[in-house]
């Protein structure tokens, strides 16, 4: 989509799984692979926030301009380099995200005035599977500068557009497409979701 721009977050630490995550295998392919295709299923254009000696040889990188201040720093610098009226976030872990779901946001967001259009799912924001209009980096950049960390506490109801997971489930969409992998257990179960006859969230 020409007014689109998808970009993959992938500068997170995983000591947890004890080594780079991107590179772990799931259902053939790498996490880093995953996200990719999920980012090309929305947009043409896409990025990766991250390491550009880590990333480099998977596509076009973004530097974060505030190093180590997690996903808020990540989607600051994305926003600063979108040159499209939307930019879609994704996180480098959350491998059951599929297009349906992915053009189900992009549509709620394109139909809204809202600068940030957010799933909440369990109670808590997903802003690593959100659209946001590129007036949220000064948003996020004023708050990197206050010492600030937590996206979540962007989200005023002035500039969010909130998706409830009611919502989602009415539209055919499953809280557990939003999990992440972000320890071995949570890998392990990924894996047996996988290995069903039937994929769990088929693309």
């Amino acid at each position: 989509m020409q007014d689109l721009t998808a970009f993959i977050l992938a500068g997170g630490k995983s000591s947890r799984m004890g080594e780079n995550k991107a590179f772990l295998m799931l259902d053939g392919r790498r996490l880093i692979d995953h996200a990719i295709r999920q980012a090309r299923s929305a947009a043409d254009d896409i990025f990766i926030v991250g390491p550009k000696e880590i990333f480099g040889a998977f596509g076009r990188i973004v530097p974060d301009l505030h190093p180590d201040c997690g996903p808020l720093g990540g989607i600051h610098a994305a926003l600063d380099r979108a040159r499209t009226d939307f930019s879609l976030i994704l996180a480098l872990d959350t491998p059951f995200i599929t297009q349906k779901l992915l053009t189900h946001l992009t549509a709620a967001a394109k139909h809204s005035q809202a600068i940030v259009t957010v799933p909440r799912v369990r109670g808590r924001f997903q802003p690593l599977c959100a659209l946001y209009r590129n007036e949220f980096a000064k948003i996020a950049d004023a708050a990197l500068k206050r010492g600030e960390r937590k996206v979540d506490a962007l989200f005023t109801p002035e500039i969010t557009q909130v998706i409830e997971e009611d919502s989602l489930a009415s539209a055919g969409f499953s809280a557990e497409m939003f999990d992440n992998l972000n320890s071995p257990e949570d890998f392990a179960r990924a894996e047996k979701l996988c290995a069903r006859p039937v994929h769990p969230y088929p693309a």
